[in-house]
């Protein structure tokens, strides 16, 4: 298992670096379009899965998307909204609510909702990389501090379960030290990035709306990052699937690895736009 997590790593890392380090617009979009189409295909699988169409409804969605990105018809800033609106009306409630039963109307009308979330997230994406590629590894890389801190934070201090009966291995330890680590992180990267990591989100908040402002940001990312892990877990169990696919070997599925950023980057987007 691990030489596959390894060697499909290897094989990520090795289109997506390329891409990202020669700030190639067209390659970005085609890639983030190919992955996109990964991730819807996974979400009507989540909400239906006997379909045998959620193929077609994957190609139509991710054709739709990729004529959009290319033709910079893509409005960024109004799916993030959103996706930011739908995060908050629906699927954080649903955390305590519940989901509707499959095969109900009420199930298919949520996967389109969330379908309209994923397409938030990869706007957001092409948004953040139209910036530029390293402010937007930094946007993601809050996501991945939150999630090592609170892993870490877990296996020393957990004790009192987030939300056990989604996932029971999650702890409000756990949770409160990726908040401290991104905030821990986040400062670091004020003070001491200097020139190099002056286009970095953390900087352009601080520089925007000062140490408050930061703070309050990056405690509603590291929120975010875990409801969106937690709605994606639920989907799953009521499922009855480990992963959202076995499209990358070892690591699940595109949602599995993306599942925190969906209501986080369009957030990003957002915030990112008043910088």
């Amino acid at each position: 298992m691990l030489k596959t997590r390894v060697v499909t790593a290897l094989v990520l890392l090795a289109i997506l670096l390329p891409v990202l380090y020669f700030n190639n617009f067209t390659a970005f979009a085609l890639v983030a379009t190919v992955f996109f189409g990964a991730a819807i295909w996974e979400c009507f699988r989540l909400f239906n899965p006997g379909t045998q169409n959620g193929h077609i409804i994957a190609v139509v969605w991710t054709v739709a998307f990729g004529i959009a990105v290319l033709s910079g018809r893509l409005n960024a800033s109004l799916w993030a909204a959103l996706s930011l609106a739908l995060w908050i009306a629906r699927f954080a409630p649903s955390l305590k609510t519940g989901l509707p039963a499959l095969g109900t109307p009420s199930n298919t009308l949520l996967s389109l909702v969330y379908g309209f979330a994923v397409v938030g997230c990869f706007a957001a994406i092409v948004d953040l990389f139209s910036h530029s590629p390293w402010y937007l590894l930094s946007v993601m890389a809050i996501v991945w501090i939150a999630d090592i801190g609170a892993y870490f934070a877990g296996k020393a201090f957990g004790k009192r379960k987030l939300a056990p009966s989604i996932s029971p291995g999650k702890s409000w330890e756990g949770a409160i030290g990726g908040g401290i680590a991104v905030l821990v992180i986040g400062a670091l990267t004020v003070v001491f990035g200097g020139p190099a990591l002056a286009d970095t989100f953390p900087v352009r908040v601080h520089h925007a709306f000062g140490w408050i402002g930061l703070v309050v940001v990056l405690v509603v990312m590291s929120a975010a990052s875990v409801i969106g892990d937690l709605f994606e877990s639920m989907l799953k169990r009521r499922a009855g699937m480990k992963d959202s696919s076995n499209l990358l070997p070892g690591h699940g599925g595109v949602l599995d690895r993306i599942d925190a950023l969906i209501p986080v980057l369009p957030l990003a987007a957002l915030i990112g736009s008043r910088l």
